[in-house]
C-alpha cells in the first residue's frame, strides 16, 4: 500500500533536481537502517593543540558589579 503511494508521488515530481534530492535522502535512510557508519574517521584532538589561541582579560576573576546583590557580605 505505502509503496504505491511512494511510486505515485515519485512520478508527480517534474524536476530532475528534486528526484536527485529524493535519491540522496533514500540513500541516507538506507544507510541509517543498515547502520552504516560515516566513511570519514573522527579526529581526536591532541592535548594542548589550542595553546595560545585564546586570551583571557586581566580582570577575568574580578567580581562583576551587576552581581553585588547576590554576593555574600
Amino acid at each position: 500500500m505505502i509503496e504505491q503511494q511512494i511510486y505515485s508521488k515519485l512520478f508527480l515530481l517534474q524536476s530532475l533536481q528534486l528526484k536527485q534530492e529524493l535519491a540522496f535522502f533514500l540513500d541516507y535512510l538506507l544507510a541509517k537502517q543498515f547502520g552504516e557508519k560515516e566513511q570519514s574517521t573522527k579526529k581526536v584532538p591532541v592535548f594542548g593543540c589550542a595553546k595560545g589561541k585564546f586570551k583571557l582579560s586581566e580582570d577575568f576573576n574580578a567580581p562583576i558589579d551587576h552581581f553585588d546583590s547576590y554576593m555574600p557580605a
